[in-house]
Protein backbone atom coordinates (compact mmCIF):
# COMPACT_ATOMS: atom_id res chain seq x y z
CA UNK A 1 0.00 0.00 0.00
CA UNK A 2 1.38 3.11 -0.91
CA UNK A 3 1.66 6.06 1.87
CA UNK A 4 1.69 9.94 0.50
CA UNK A 5 2.97 12.51 2.26
CA UNK A 6 -0.51 13.72 3.04
CA UNK A 7 -0.94 10.49 4.57
CA UNK A 8 2.19 10.59 6.62
CA UNK A 9 1.70 14.34 7.61
CA UNK A 10 -1.83 13.61 8.94
CA UNK A 11 -1.08 10.65 10.59
CA UNK A 12 1.40 12.49 12.38
CA UNK A 13 -1.47 15.38 13.13
CA UNK A 14 -2.96 12.90 14.55
CA UNK A 15 -0.61 11.55 16.87
CA UNK A 16 -0.07 15.00 18.60
CA UNK A 17 -3.60 16.26 18.50
CA UNK A 18 -3.77 12.60 20.40
CA UNK A 19 -0.91 13.59 22.82
CA UNK A 20 -2.56 17.42 23.16
CA UNK A 21 -5.73 15.47 24.45
CA UNK A 22 -4.16 13.56 26.66
CA UNK A 23 -2.06 15.84 28.80
CA UNK A 24 -4.13 18.95 27.84
CA UNK A 25 -3.91 21.35 31.52
CA UNK A 26 -7.64 22.42 30.83
CA UNK A 27 -10.93 20.07 29.84
CA UNK A 28 -11.79 22.93 27.36
CA UNK A 29 -7.86 22.27 25.38
CA UNK A 30 -8.42 18.59 26.02
CA UNK A 31 -11.61 18.57 23.89
CA UNK A 32 -10.61 20.49 21.54
CA UNK A 33 -7.63 18.32 20.91
CA UNK A 34 -10.10 15.42 20.64
CA UNK A 35 -11.96 17.10 17.68
CA UNK A 36 -8.67 17.58 15.84
CA UNK A 37 -7.63 14.12 16.29
CA UNK A 38 -10.87 12.44 15.06
CA UNK A 39 -10.80 14.83 12.06
CA UNK A 40 -7.64 14.34 10.87
CA UNK A 41 -7.87 10.48 11.54
CA UNK A 42 -11.04 10.25 9.40
CA UNK A 43 -8.57 12.25 7.00
CA UNK A 44 -5.68 9.43 7.67
CA UNK A 45 -8.10 6.98 6.54
CA UNK A 46 -9.48 8.11 3.53
CA UNK A 47 -6.03 8.54 2.55
CA UNK A 48 -5.20 5.43 3.30
CA UNK A 49 -7.50 3.79 1.61
CA UNK A 50 -6.18 5.37 -1.77
CA UNK A 51 -9.66 8.09 -2.38
CA UNK A 52 -7.81 10.14 -4.62
CA UNK A 53 -8.31 14.09 -4.59
CA UNK A 54 -5.72 14.99 -7.09
CA UNK A 55 -6.35 16.38 -10.71
CA UNK A 56 -6.71 13.94 -13.70
CA UNK A 57 -3.62 14.44 -15.73
CA UNK A 58 -3.83 17.56 -18.29
CA UNK A 59 -2.99 18.90 -22.29
CA UNK A 60 -0.24 20.71 -22.65
CA UNK A 61 -1.65 23.09 -24.38
CA UNK A 62 -3.37 27.08 -22.40
CA UNK A 63 -6.81 25.84 -23.08
CA UNK A 64 -9.48 24.62 -19.93
CA UNK A 65 -8.12 20.93 -19.42
CA UNK A 66 -4.59 22.78 -18.50
CA UNK A 67 -6.00 24.74 -15.58
CA UNK A 68 -6.13 23.07 -11.81
CA UNK A 69 -9.96 23.36 -12.00
CA UNK A 70 -10.48 20.23 -9.61
CA UNK A 71 -9.76 22.08 -6.32
CA UNK A 72 -12.07 24.85 -7.88
CA UNK A 73 -14.47 22.09 -8.13
CA UNK A 74 -14.13 21.45 -4.44
CA UNK A 75 -14.54 25.30 -3.43
CA UNK A 76 -17.63 25.63 -5.12
CA UNK A 77 -19.37 22.81 -3.28
CA UNK A 78 -17.77 23.94 0.33
CA UNK A 79 -19.31 27.65 -0.31
CA UNK A 80 -22.81 26.30 -1.26
CA UNK A 81 -22.41 23.72 1.76
CA UNK A 82 -20.92 25.96 4.07
CA UNK A 83 -23.34 29.10 2.88
CA UNK A 84 -26.64 26.70 3.99
CA UNK A 85 -25.51 25.91 7.26
CA UNK A 86 -24.09 29.72 8.07
CA UNK A 87 -27.52 30.86 7.12
CA UNK A 88 -29.71 27.95 9.04
CA UNK A 89 -27.56 28.85 11.94
CA UNK A 90 -28.54 32.76 10.93
CA UNK A 91 -31.97 31.63 11.32
CA UNK A 92 -31.74 29.79 14.60
CA UNK A 93 -29.66 32.82 16.23
CA UNK A 94 -32.73 35.21 14.68
CA UNK A 95 -35.53 32.85 16.91
CA UNK A 96 -33.50 32.26 19.54
CA UNK A 97 -33.67 36.38 20.17
CA UNK A 98 -37.03 36.47 19.21
CA UNK A 99 -38.11 33.05 21.75
CA UNK A 100 -35.34 33.51 24.67
CA UNK A 101 -36.28 29.59 25.21
CA UNK A 102 -34.38 28.12 22.24
CA UNK A 103 -31.46 29.47 24.02
CA UNK A 104 -30.08 25.94 24.73
CA UNK A 105 -27.44 25.57 27.64
CA UNK A 106 -24.51 25.65 27.62
CA UNK A 107 -22.99 24.72 23.87
CA UNK A 108 -26.35 26.25 21.83
CA UNK A 109 -27.12 29.45 23.75
CA UNK A 110 -26.97 33.15 22.10
CA UNK A 111 -23.14 33.95 22.86
CA UNK A 112 -21.45 31.06 21.18
CA UNK A 113 -24.12 30.25 18.02
CA UNK A 114 -24.08 33.97 17.34
CA UNK A 115 -20.21 34.23 16.35
CA UNK A 116 -20.53 30.63 14.87
CA UNK A 117 -23.38 32.11 12.19
CA UNK A 118 -21.24 35.22 11.61
CA UNK A 119 -17.97 33.40 10.98
CA UNK A 120 -19.63 30.98 8.65
CA UNK A 121 -21.37 33.03 6.66
CA UNK A 122 -18.32 35.68 6.40
CA UNK A 123 -15.49 33.31 6.79
CA UNK A 124 -16.57 29.71 6.17
CA UNK A 125 -19.13 30.36 2.95
CA UNK A 126 -17.11 33.54 1.68
CA UNK A 127 -13.69 32.23 2.35
CA UNK A 128 -14.47 29.46 0.04
CA UNK A 129 -15.93 31.74 -2.35
CA UNK A 130 -12.96 33.58 -2.58
CA UNK A 131 -10.74 30.88 -2.78
CA UNK A 132 -12.94 29.33 -5.33
CA UNK A 133 -12.89 32.09 -7.33
CA UNK A 134 -9.43 33.85 -7.07
CA UNK A 135 -7.87 30.61 -8.41
CA UNK A 136 -10.23 30.10 -11.13
CA UNK A 137 -9.92 33.90 -12.57
CA UNK A 138 -6.41 34.12 -11.62
CA UNK A 139 -5.34 31.18 -13.84
CA UNK A 140 -7.54 32.24 -16.42
CA UNK A 141 -6.41 35.61 -16.96
CA UNK A 142 -2.63 34.52 -16.24
CA UNK A 143 -3.32 31.78 -19.12
CA UNK A 144 -1.23 29.82 -16.74
CA UNK A 145 -2.20 26.82 -14.66
CA UNK A 146 -1.89 27.20 -10.74
CA UNK A 147 1.00 28.09 -9.19
CA UNK A 148 2.81 25.51 -6.23
CA UNK A 149 1.10 22.24 -7.74
CA UNK A 150 -0.61 21.11 -5.18
CA UNK A 151 0.01 24.02 -2.69
CA UNK A 152 -4.13 24.69 -4.12
CA UNK A 153 -5.23 21.58 -2.20
CA UNK A 154 -3.09 22.41 1.07
CA UNK A 155 -4.52 25.87 0.91
CA UNK A 156 -8.21 24.55 0.22
CA UNK A 157 -8.18 21.20 3.12
CA UNK A 158 -6.18 23.93 5.23
CA UNK A 159 -8.89 26.41 5.17
CA UNK A 160 -11.41 23.53 5.98
CA UNK A 161 -10.21 22.52 9.14
CA UNK A 162 -9.67 26.26 9.98
CA UNK A 163 -13.24 26.15 9.50
CA UNK A 164 -14.03 23.42 11.67
CA UNK A 165 -12.04 24.04 14.33
CA UNK A 166 -12.96 27.29 14.71
CA UNK A 167 -16.78 26.11 14.45
CA UNK A 168 -16.15 23.77 17.17
CA UNK A 169 -14.06 25.96 19.19
CA UNK A 170 -17.24 28.51 19.24
CA UNK A 171 -19.76 25.82 20.89
CA UNK A 172 -17.09 24.92 23.15
CA UNK A 173 -16.48 28.29 24.42
CA UNK A 174 -13.03 28.49 23.39
CA UNK A 175 -12.55 31.94 22.02
CA UNK A 176 -10.03 35.09 23.04
CA UNK A 177 -13.42 36.59 24.54
CA UNK A 178 -13.25 40.31 22.48
CA UNK A 179 -15.26 41.84 20.10
CA UNK A 180 -15.31 38.77 17.18
CA UNK A 181 -14.89 36.38 19.41
CA UNK A 182 -11.46 35.47 17.66
CA UNK A 183 -10.38 31.47 17.89
CA UNK A 184 -7.83 31.01 20.27
CA UNK A 185 -4.31 31.03 19.48
CA UNK A 186 -3.63 27.88 17.97
CA UNK A 187 -5.88 27.77 14.98
CA UNK A 188 -4.98 31.38 14.64
CA UNK A 189 -1.22 30.26 14.03
CA UNK A 190 -2.77 27.72 11.88
CA UNK A 191 -5.19 29.87 9.77
CA UNK A 192 -2.21 31.87 8.98
CA UNK A 193 -0.19 29.10 7.54
CA UNK A 194 -2.46 28.25 5.65
CA UNK A 195 -3.29 32.02 4.49
CA UNK A 196 0.65 32.05 3.41
CA UNK A 197 0.14 29.57 1.54
CA UNK A 198 -2.97 30.95 -0.50
CA UNK A 199 -1.03 34.22 -1.13
CA UNK A 200 2.27 32.34 -2.29
CA UNK A 201 -0.26 29.99 -4.80
CA UNK A 202 -2.07 33.37 -6.05
CA UNK A 203 0.89 35.90 -6.13
CA UNK A 204 3.12 32.68 -7.44
CA UNK A 205 0.83 32.38 -10.70
CA UNK A 206 0.62 36.03 -11.17
CA UNK A 207 4.49 36.07 -11.15
CA UNK A 208 4.58 32.94 -13.84
CA UNK A 209 1.55 34.15 -15.84
CA UNK A 210 1.91 34.46 -19.94
CA UNK A 211 -0.53 37.30 -20.08
CA UNK A 212 1.54 40.78 -19.58
CA UNK A 213 -0.95 42.74 -18.04
CA UNK A 214 -2.13 42.02 -14.98
CA UNK A 215 -6.03 42.11 -14.91
CA UNK A 216 -7.49 44.31 -12.44
CA UNK A 217 -9.62 41.44 -10.69
CA UNK A 218 -6.35 39.64 -9.66
CA UNK A 219 -5.68 43.70 -8.01
CA UNK A 220 -8.37 43.24 -5.88
CA UNK A 221 -7.63 39.72 -4.47
CA UNK A 222 -4.27 39.89 -4.53
CA UNK A 223 -4.88 43.19 -2.35
CA UNK A 224 -7.69 41.60 -0.17
CA UNK A 225 -5.10 38.70 0.51
CA UNK A 226 -2.53 40.63 1.72
CA UNK A 227 -4.29 43.21 3.90
CA UNK A 228 -6.17 39.88 5.28
CA UNK A 229 -2.82 38.19 6.60
CA UNK A 230 -1.78 41.50 8.24
CA UNK A 231 -5.17 42.27 9.64
CA UNK A 232 -5.65 38.57 10.98
CA UNK A 233 -1.34 38.95 12.34
CA UNK A 234 -1.60 42.08 14.16
CA UNK A 235 -5.05 41.84 15.90
CA UNK A 236 -4.71 38.46 16.86
CA UNK A 237 -1.18 38.78 18.67
CA UNK A 238 -1.60 37.00 21.74
CA UNK A 239 0.74 35.31 24.51
CA UNK A 240 -0.31 31.74 25.34
CA UNK A 241 -0.24 30.76 29.09
CA UNK A 242 1.10 27.41 28.35
CA UNK A 243 0.58 25.37 25.24
CA UNK A 244 -1.43 22.82 26.35
CA UNK A 245 -4.33 25.51 27.21
CA UNK A 246 -6.54 27.46 25.42
CA UNK A 247 -5.91 30.45 28.11
CA UNK A 248 -4.25 33.18 26.02
CA UNK A 249 -3.56 37.05 26.82
CA UNK A 250 -4.12 40.15 24.16
CA UNK A 251 -0.70 41.99 23.49
CA UNK A 252 -3.70 44.97 23.81
CA UNK A 253 -5.31 46.42 26.17
CA UNK A 254 -8.09 48.89 26.87
CA UNK A 255 -8.67 51.42 24.43
CA UNK A 256 -6.17 50.21 22.25
CA UNK A 257 -7.44 46.91 22.24
CA UNK A 258 -10.41 48.26 21.55
CA UNK A 259 -9.19 50.23 18.27
CA UNK A 260 -7.42 47.40 17.01
CA UNK A 261 -10.13 45.26 16.52
CA UNK A 262 -12.01 48.07 15.20
CA UNK A 263 -9.43 48.35 12.67
CA UNK A 264 -9.08 44.64 11.84
CA UNK A 265 -13.39 44.58 12.01
CA UNK A 266 -13.94 47.43 9.67
CA UNK A 267 -11.35 46.06 7.20
CA UNK A 268 -12.39 42.62 7.06
CA UNK A 269 -15.43 44.43 5.24
CA UNK A 270 -13.20 46.55 3.21
CA UNK A 271 -10.75 43.69 2.19
CA UNK A 272 -12.15 40.56 2.95
CA UNK A 273 -15.93 41.78 2.29
CA UNK A 274 -15.53 44.30 -0.35
CA UNK A 275 -12.23 44.19 -2.12
CA UNK A 276 -12.41 40.23 -2.83
CA UNK A 277 -15.74 40.50 -3.58
CA UNK A 278 -14.78 42.99 -6.21
CA UNK A 279 -12.53 40.77 -7.52
CA UNK A 280 -15.58 38.51 -8.49
CA UNK A 281 -18.20 41.45 -10.27
CA UNK A 282 -14.96 42.54 -12.30
CA UNK A 283 -14.42 39.15 -13.79
CA UNK A 284 -18.25 37.34 -13.90
CA UNK A 285 -19.90 40.23 -14.75
CA UNK A 286 -18.45 40.98 -18.37
CA UNK A 287 -17.76 37.14 -18.69
CA UNK A 288 -21.90 36.25 -17.63
CA UNK A 289 -22.65 39.69 -19.99
CA UNK A 290 -20.45 38.77 -22.65
CA UNK A 291 -19.61 42.70 -22.80
CA UNK A 292 -16.15 44.43 -21.31
CA UNK A 293 -15.67 46.54 -18.01
CA UNK A 294 -17.06 49.55 -19.02
CA UNK A 295 -14.49 51.71 -17.85
CA UNK A 296 -11.42 50.05 -17.22
CA UNK A 297 -9.32 53.32 -15.81
CA UNK A 298 -12.23 53.90 -13.94
CA UNK A 299 -11.26 50.50 -12.30
CA UNK A 300 -7.68 51.19 -11.63
CA UNK A 301 -8.75 54.57 -9.68
CA UNK A 302 -11.60 52.34 -7.60
CA UNK A 303 -8.98 50.27 -7.04
CA UNK A 304 -6.49 52.83 -5.39
CA UNK A 305 -9.29 54.82 -4.23
CA UNK A 306 -10.78 52.64 -1.95
CA UNK A 307 -7.69 50.57 -0.94
CA UNK A 308 -5.83 53.69 0.70
CA UNK A 309 -9.38 55.32 2.03
CA UNK A 310 -10.97 51.88 3.60
CA UNK A 311 -7.87 51.25 6.10
CA UNK A 312 -8.16 54.88 8.23
CA UNK A 313 -12.32 54.30 8.51
CA UNK A 314 -12.60 51.89 11.58
CA UNK A 315 -12.57 54.06 14.27
CA UNK A 316 -15.94 55.20 13.29
CA UNK A 317 -17.14 52.29 15.26
CA UNK A 318 -15.83 53.81 18.19
CA UNK A 319 -17.84 57.47 18.35
CA UNK A 320 -18.59 58.30 21.49
CA UNK A 321 -16.22 56.16 23.55
CA UNK A 322 -12.90 56.61 25.43
CA UNK A 323 -11.14 56.52 21.71
CA UNK A 324 -9.66 60.11 21.24
CA UNK A 325 -11.59 62.21 19.43
CA UNK A 326 -9.26 63.37 16.77
CA UNK A 327 -8.98 59.77 15.99
CA UNK A 328 -13.06 59.39 15.87
CA UNK A 329 -13.07 62.24 13.29
CA UNK A 330 -10.53 61.10 11.46
CA UNK A 331 -12.39 57.38 11.04
CA UNK A 332 -15.53 59.49 10.19
CA UNK A 333 -14.07 61.91 7.64
CA UNK A 334 -12.25 58.46 5.65
CA UNK A 335 -15.73 57.24 5.75
CA UNK A 336 -17.35 60.02 3.97
CA UNK A 337 -14.95 60.23 1.64
CA UNK A 338 -15.35 56.30 0.24
CA UNK A 339 -18.83 57.23 -0.86
CA UNK A 340 -16.56 57.91 -4.24
CA UNK A 341 -14.69 55.14 -5.00
CA UNK A 342 -17.41 52.89 -3.69
CA UNK A 343 -20.16 54.38 -5.89
CA UNK A 344 -17.20 54.36 -8.67
CA UNK A 345 -16.83 50.52 -8.76
CA UNK A 346 -21.00 50.46 -8.54
CA UNK A 347 -21.14 52.92 -11.54
CA UNK A 348 -18.72 50.72 -13.46
CA UNK A 349 -20.20 47.46 -12.45
CA UNK A 350 -23.64 48.72 -13.47
CA UNK A 351 -22.69 49.98 -16.76
CA UNK A 352 -20.72 47.26 -17.69
CA UNK A 353 -24.43 46.22 -19.06
CA UNK A 354 -23.81 48.63 -21.29
CA UNK A 355 -25.97 47.30 -24.87
CA UNK A 356 -26.87 43.90 -22.62
CA UNK A 357 -29.71 46.06 -20.47
CA UNK A 358 -32.03 43.66 -22.00
CA UNK A 359 -30.45 40.33 -19.96
CA UNK A 360 -31.47 41.82 -16.77
CA UNK A 361 -34.94 40.91 -18.12
CA UNK A 362 -33.91 37.41 -19.78
CA UNK A 363 -30.96 36.35 -17.61
CA UNK A 364 -31.76 35.43 -13.45
CA UNK A 365 -27.72 35.06 -13.32
CA UNK A 366 -27.45 38.70 -14.43
CA UNK A 367 -30.47 39.72 -12.42
CA UNK A 368 -28.48 38.39 -9.31
CA UNK A 369 -25.23 39.96 -10.31
CA UNK A 370 -26.95 43.28 -10.84
CA UNK A 371 -29.18 43.56 -7.41
CA UNK A 372 -25.82 42.85 -5.84
CA UNK A 373 -24.48 45.82 -7.06
CA UNK A 374 -27.36 47.73 -6.63
CA UNK A 375 -27.33 46.49 -2.66
CA UNK A 376 -23.02 47.10 -2.83
CA UNK A 377 -24.27 50.82 -3.67
CA UNK A 378 -26.92 51.19 -0.81
CA UNK A 379 -24.92 49.30 1.49
CA UNK A 380 -21.71 52.17 0.99
CA UNK A 381 -24.17 54.89 0.97
CA UNK A 382 -25.68 54.19 4.25
CA UNK A 383 -22.58 52.77 5.92
CA UNK A 384 -20.55 56.63 5.72
CA UNK A 385 -24.05 58.38 6.51
CA UNK A 386 -23.86 55.90 9.51
CA UNK A 387 -20.46 57.08 10.56
CA UNK A 388 -21.41 60.69 10.69
CA UNK A 389 -21.32 61.63 14.45
CA UNK A 390 -24.73 63.29 14.63
CA UNK A 391 -26.60 60.12 12.79
CA UNK A 392 -24.44 57.50 15.25
CA UNK A 393 -25.26 58.89 17.97
CA UNK A 394 -29.09 57.76 16.84
CA UNK A 395 -27.87 54.22 15.21
CA UNK A 396 -24.97 53.27 17.23
CA UNK A 397 -26.00 50.07 19.57
CA UNK A 398 -29.29 49.61 17.36
CA UNK A 399 -30.20 47.08 15.29
CA UNK A 400 -30.22 49.77 12.54
CA UNK A 401 -26.53 48.27 12.64
CA UNK A 402 -27.99 44.64 11.97
CA UNK A 403 -29.90 46.27 9.28
CA UNK A 404 -27.09 47.59 7.01
CA UNK A 405 -25.11 45.17 7.86
CA UNK A 406 -27.10 42.12 6.77
CA UNK A 407 -28.24 44.33 3.29
CA UNK A 408 -24.75 44.62 2.74
CA UNK A 409 -23.56 41.23 3.46
CA UNK A 410 -26.37 39.68 2.12
CA UNK A 411 -27.42 41.71 -0.48
CA UNK A 412 -23.86 42.38 -1.93
CA UNK A 413 -21.63 39.79 -0.79
CA UNK A 414 -24.66 36.53 -1.03
CA UNK A 415 -25.90 37.61 -4.19
CA UNK A 416 -22.60 38.14 -6.13
CA UNK A 417 -21.76 35.01 -4.93
CA UNK A 418 -24.67 33.32 -5.89
CA UNK A 419 -24.22 34.32 -9.22
CA UNK A 420 -20.32 33.29 -9.72
CA UNK A 421 -21.71 29.96 -8.32
CA UNK A 422 -24.30 29.94 -10.88
CA UNK A 423 -21.49 31.11 -14.25
CA UNK A 424 -18.92 28.05 -12.85
CA UNK A 425 -21.07 25.12 -12.28
CA UNK A 426 -21.96 24.36 -15.61
CA UNK A 427 -18.22 25.22 -17.11
CA UNK A 428 -16.84 23.11 -14.06
CA UNK A 429 -18.46 19.96 -14.80
CA UNK A 430 -18.76 20.51 -18.92
CA UNK A 431 -22.78 21.06 -18.44
CA UNK A 432 -24.61 22.81 -21.51
CA UNK A 433 -26.40 24.74 -18.81
CA UNK A 434 -27.48 24.66 -15.30
CA UNK A 435 -30.35 21.72 -13.62
CA UNK A 436 -32.61 24.28 -13.60
CA UNK A 437 -32.67 28.26 -15.26
CA UNK A 438 -36.35 28.65 -13.44
CA UNK A 439 -35.08 27.51 -10.35
CA UNK A 440 -32.42 30.23 -10.35
CA UNK A 441 -34.86 32.84 -11.08
CA UNK A 442 -36.85 31.49 -7.65
CA UNK A 443 -33.65 32.02 -5.60
CA UNK A 444 -33.22 35.57 -7.15
CA UNK A 445 -36.65 36.44 -6.08
CA UNK A 446 -36.61 34.62 -2.61
CA UNK A 447 -33.66 36.20 -1.63
CA UNK A 448 -34.34 39.63 -3.05
CA UNK A 449 -37.47 39.48 -1.13
CA UNK A 450 -35.71 38.09 2.20
CA UNK A 451 -33.24 40.59 2.65
CA UNK A 452 -36.22 43.68 1.69
CA UNK A 453 -37.61 42.30 4.68
CA UNK A 454 -34.83 41.35 7.02
CA UNK A 455 -33.49 45.08 6.40
CA UNK A 456 -36.36 46.99 6.54
CA UNK A 457 -37.55 46.08 9.52
CA UNK A 458 -34.22 46.16 11.64
CA UNK A 459 -34.55 49.98 9.95
CA UNK A 460 -37.62 50.38 11.17
CA UNK A 461 -36.29 48.34 15.06
CA UNK A 462 -32.93 50.10 14.85
CA UNK A 463 -34.41 53.81 15.00
CA UNK A 464 -37.04 52.82 17.46
CA UNK A 465 -34.98 51.49 19.80
CA UNK A 466 -33.01 54.85 19.35
CA UNK A 467 -35.70 57.13 19.92
CA UNK A 468 -36.96 55.12 22.87
CA UNK A 469 -33.99 54.96 24.50
CA UNK A 470 -33.22 58.80 24.33
CA UNK A 471 -37.02 59.60 25.66
CA UNK A 472 -37.08 62.02 28.39
CA UNK A 473 -39.69 63.08 30.47
CA UNK A 474 -40.32 66.45 31.59
CA UNK A 475 -38.56 65.71 35.21
CA UNK A 476 -35.32 64.67 33.01
CA UNK A 477 -35.48 60.97 33.56
CA UNK A 478 -35.98 58.23 30.77
CA UNK A 479 -39.54 57.45 29.93
CA UNK A 480 -38.89 53.90 29.05
CA UNK A 481 -36.66 51.23 30.48
CA UNK A 482 -34.50 49.03 28.74
CA UNK A 483 -36.46 45.89 29.30
CA UNK A 484 -39.40 48.02 27.00
CA UNK A 485 -36.77 48.29 24.36
CA UNK A 486 -36.60 44.72 24.48
CA UNK A 487 -40.10 43.72 24.59
CA UNK A 488 -40.89 46.38 22.07
CA UNK A 489 -38.72 44.58 19.38
CA UNK A 490 -40.51 41.66 19.43
CA UNK A 491 -42.41 41.47 16.34
CA UNK A 492 -39.71 42.59 14.45
CA UNK A 493 -37.30 40.24 15.43
CA UNK A 494 -40.29 37.46 14.30
CA UNK A 495 -40.16 39.20 11.10
CA UNK A 496 -36.21 38.81 11.23
CA UNK A 497 -36.20 35.45 11.37
CA UNK A 498 -38.95 35.45 8.39
CA UNK A 499 -36.59 37.36 6.28
CA UNK A 500 -33.57 35.25 7.00
CA UNK A 501 -36.13 31.78 6.31
CA UNK A 502 -36.54 33.39 2.94
CA UNK A 503 -33.01 34.19 2.39
CA UNK A 504 -32.27 29.76 3.65
CA UNK A 505 -35.26 28.67 1.18
CA UNK A 506 -33.30 30.54 -1.67
CA UNK A 507 -30.11 29.09 -0.67
CA UNK A 508 -31.69 25.53 -0.35
CA UNK A 509 -33.08 25.73 -3.97
CA UNK A 510 -29.54 27.20 -5.27
CA UNK A 511 -27.82 23.77 -3.29
CA UNK A 512 -30.53 21.40 -5.15
CA UNK A 513 -30.06 22.81 -8.28
CA UNK A 514 -26.42 23.04 -8.11
CA UNK A 515 -26.53 19.14 -7.21
CA UNK A 516 -28.91 18.31 -9.57
CA UNK A 517 -26.31 20.36 -12.80
CA UNK A 518 -23.15 18.06 -11.46
CA UNK A 519 -24.89 15.02 -11.40
CA UNK A 520 -25.65 15.74 -15.48
CA UNK A 521 -29.41 16.71 -15.35
CA UNK A 522 -31.26 19.19 -16.94
CA UNK A 523 -34.63 20.04 -16.30
CA UNK A 524 -37.35 20.08 -19.37
CA UNK A 525 -38.68 23.52 -18.58
CA UNK A 526 -40.23 26.22 -21.03
CA UNK A 527 -37.94 29.54 -21.55
CA UNK A 528 -38.37 32.11 -18.99
CA UNK A 529 -40.94 34.96 -20.46
CA UNK A 530 -39.00 36.77 -22.72
CA UNK A 531 -35.98 35.06 -22.87
CA UNK A 532 -36.35 34.61 -26.51
CA UNK A 533 -37.74 37.72 -28.69
CA UNK A 534 -41.33 37.69 -30.18
CA UNK A 535 -41.36 36.97 -34.04
CA UNK A 536 -43.81 39.68 -35.63
CA UNK A 537 -45.78 38.91 -38.74
CA UNK A 538 -44.41 40.85 -42.03
CA UNK A 539 -46.20 43.78 -43.15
Amino acid sequence: MKYTTETIVLAVGAFLALLGAAFAQDKLFGAHMWVLFFVLLTGTVFMIRRISFAPAKVAASSDDGSYFDEVVKYGVIATVFWGVVGFLVGVVVALQLAFPDLNIEPWLNFGRTRPLHTSAVIFAFGGNALIATSFYVVQRTSRVRLFGGNLGWFVFWGYQLFIVMAATGYLLGITQGREYAEPEWYVDLWLTVVWVAYLVAFLGTIMTRKEPHIYVANWFFLSFIVTVAMLHIVNNLAIPVSFLGVKSYSAFSGVQDALTQWWYGHNAVGFFLTAGFLGMMYYFIPKQVNRPVYSYRLSIIHFWALIFMYIWAGPHHLHYTALPDWAQTLGMVFSIMLWMPSWGGMINGLMTLSGAWDKIRTDPIVRMMVMAVAFYGMATFEGPMMSIKSVNSLSHYTDWTIGHVHSGALGWNGLITFGAVYFLVPKLWKRERLYSIRMVNWHFWLATLGIVVYAAVMWVAGIQQGLMWREYDEQGFLVYSFAETVAAMFPYYVLRAVGGGLFLLGALIMAYNVTMTILGYQRDEAPIPGAAPALQPAE
